[in-house]
């Protein structure tokens, strides 16, 4: 005669579909897509694990040695990668430096491969360790062989660009030695153009160091906000600009200072 499972067994089966990770099933809403490595899947935001691509505010130069705003264009390619499909994503945990996002692994339905090497071999994200661990450095490789992406201009790495880096290396197959300080004017502008609808200003400061910033951003209720004329980053939301070590300006109406 074939027994019954036991109660405690069906308590442990169904104790396991209840702690299963949401993220693993294909998302309901629609992919957010934040910028060329963040998503937003529901109430959820993800990195992309082992990936780095340029901010939203980044220019770059093109083939043709012309300002290109590679930020934005790095955003609209993995528009583009996901193409209005499911999304899914493995979440690792939240992330360590801004902990109102998580890291994760994502999966567009139909793919094989991640969102996050699909960018890399697309030439629009850097392979970016010790987080990688190298799993992207081939993906990489071809990609500047083949000048994809932000290979075939001239650009610095997304990280030296959020800490404004203005010395850090020059990436791409368009850089020149003999144009050197002029690439650089370009790529870090004294007054840097505002992306589309991404309004709020940000400045590095040294008094945001105290709290372990990197700067302050500004918004457009801000007493401060008019005369602050030449901002050295540019944010969508003020979760973009917290997540880059950036705190708000205490003139900003109901602005509440960190504890």
């Amino acid at each position: 005669m074939q027994k019954r499972p036991s109660f405690l067994a069906l308590r442990c089966f169904f104790l396991v579909l209840t702690v299963l990770p949401a993220s693993h099933a294909w998302a309901a809403d629609a992919a957010i897509v934040r910028d060329g490595g963040t998503i937003q899947l529901g109430d959820v935001t993800y990195r992309l694990d082992g990936i780095d691509a340029p901010e939203i505010d980044q220019i770059c130069i093109d083939d043709h040695a012309d300002a290109w705003a590679c930020g934005v264009e790095a955003r609209d390619r993995l528009s583009g990668l996901i193409g209005g499909r499911a999304v899914r994503c493995k979440d690792l945990g939240i992330g360590t430096t801004y902990r109102k996002r998580h890291i994760g692994i994502c999966t567009v339905e139909g793919e094989t491969d991640s969102l996050n090497q699909l960018a890399v071999r697309a030439g629009f994200a850097l392979n970016f360790e010790p987080y990688a661990q190298g799993r992207f450095k081939q993906d990489e490789a071809a990609a500047r062989d083949d000048r994809r992406g932000l290979w075939k201009g001239c650009f610095v790495a997304p990280q030296e660009f959020r800490w404004g880096k203005k010395d850090g290396t020059l990436f791409g197959g368009s850089c020149r030695a003999d144009k050197d300080r002029e690439i650089r004017a370009v790529l870090f502008p004294e007054d840097p153009a505002m992306p589309p609808s991404c309004s709020i200003k940000g400045k590095f400061a040294l008094r945001a160091r105290v709290t372990g910033k990197v700067g302050v951003y500004h918004l457009q209720g801000c007493r401060s906000y008019p005369a602050l004329t030449n901002p050295d980053r540019w944010f969508c939301t003020e979760d973009d600009a917290q997540a880059e070590g950036f705190r708000r300006a205490y003139n900003c109406r109901g602005a509440q200072k960190p504890l």
